[in-house]
């Protein structure tokens, strides 16, 4: 339901930036879509900031173990 109103919102939006003209129309149609970018990017950064936080810590012998396959990947390049 609410795709359908954004839709059809949007379809309006469209059509009124249309006949403001080229000037009126081409900056408001910049802001809308420079705020929605902006938006994305805040979201995004909020959701990999909530994942941090709930991902699960390593053990002593995981941890261990990363860090001698880590060793093991960088002497083998040598």
């Amino acid at each position: 339901m609410q795709l359908i109103l954004s839709i059809i919102l949007s379809t309006i939006l469209g059509y009124l930036l249309l006949m403001m003209g080229p000037w009126v129309g081409d900056f408001l149609a910049f802001g809308i879509i420079t705020g929605t970018l902006f938006r994305g990017l805040y979201l995004l950064n909020d959701i990999h900031k909530r994942l941090l936080k709930d991902a699960p810590e390593l053990s002593k012998a995981k941890q261990a173990r990363e860090d001698y396959l880590k060793q093991r990947e960088q002497s083998s390049y040598e």
